[in-house]
């Protein structure tokens, strides 16, 4: 027993400290959260989609993606157009004169809210590179057993990270229910998809 609860919470320790962070899919849940449209759609697809990829890293899809840098760079660049195009579009936000609050402005539809999610997820390469190939080769050096409980606990940390980011937003609607604060997210929202874009302009990636 001890032996699975250790694989278990080294999984879901491994997996918080991956995607706690400032990033372009972090900042889509939050800011879907803010607006409270199909927020739990989106958690579970981010959630989801964590699970998958890191089961395929346990059953050895890792080596397949350390082999594959050509693959990589498509998805490199991709992701580069896919974040620039974003920051773009939230920049525009920000500066439009009629700054909405949180019941104002154009709804995604569930069909494009789980697209841009979706997109978040697939085209940013390094999620490959953190799930597949850096999970999915801890989880095995926990054995043939073992390795599929380290997994679920690093999927039970997407799932409490994605819907705690997406339901716990609304917890800040008194104060995005002025257009200034809407304003400043969509700023930082732009800033952190540029860097991030720049980041995989400049930035090698490997498995390494």
């Amino acid at each position: 027993m001890g032996s699975f609860l250790g694989a278990g919470f080294a999984g879901l320790g491994s997996g918080l400290s991956l995607i706690v962070a400032i990033g372009a899919q972090n900042a889509f849940v939050l800011r879907q959260g803010l607006r409270r449209e199909h927020v739990f759609w989106i958690c579970l697809l981010c959630a989801l989609s964590d699970a998958a990829l890191i089961s395929l890293g346990v059953v050895g899809l890792g080596a397949v993606v350390e082999a594959a840098p050509a693959a990589i760079e498509v998805l490199r660049w991709a992701g580069v157009a896919f974040l620039g195009v974003y920051a773009c579009f939230a920049l525009r936000r920000a500066v439009r004169a009629s700054s909405m609050t949180v019941n104002d402005g154009p709804s995604l539809a569930l069909g494009a809210a789980l697209a841009q999610a979706a997109a978040f997820t697939f085209l940013n390469p390094h999620v490959y590179l953190d799930t597949v190939l850096f999970l999915g080769s801890l989880a095995n050096t926990h054995g043939p057993v073992l390795c599929w409980v380290f997994a679920a606990g690093a999927t039970l940390g997407s799932f409490l990270w994605f819907f705690s980011l997406g339901y716990g937003a609304r917890a800040l609607t008194p104060l995005f229910a002025k257009p200034l604060a809407w304003r400043i997210l969509d700023v930082l929202i732009a800033a952190v998809m540029a860097v991030l874009a720049i980041s995989l302009v400049l930035t090698p990636l490997t498995g390494g």
